[in-house]
């Protein structure tokens, strides 16, 4: 028997740059929260940790690639709205305060 070509078409649809700007722009922001939560949760059990270990708990617990500026960013927000507070003899510990 003889084989026959169908050919489909397969129609996919471009984001525009914008589209794709606003599309990352929310990811980022969604991840801020989980970012938080997951900092959050780790210093509640913890209590103290180095900066160091905490960075490598956050790492392990969170599903996506993250750049350390932004998790840094993340924990210094977290610092001004007083969830987290510098160690008073040690700055690369931090304290749970809520």
């Amino acid at each position: 028997s003889a084989l026959i070509r169908i050919k489909i078409n397969s129609i996919q649809m471009k984001e525009t740059e914008e589209e794709n700007k606003k599309t990352n722009d929310q990811v980022l922001q969604d991840r801020q929260y989980q970012i938080d939560a997951a900092i959050v949760r780790i210093m509640k059990t913890r209590k103290q940790l180095s900066h160091k270990l905490l960075v490598s708990d956050i790492m392990t617990q969170l599903k996506f690639n993250l750049k350390a500026s932004d998790l840094k960013k993340r924990i210094e927000s977290l610092i001004d709205r007083e969830y987290l507070a510098r160690d008073s003899g040690d700055p690369n510990l931090y304290n749970y305060l809520a």
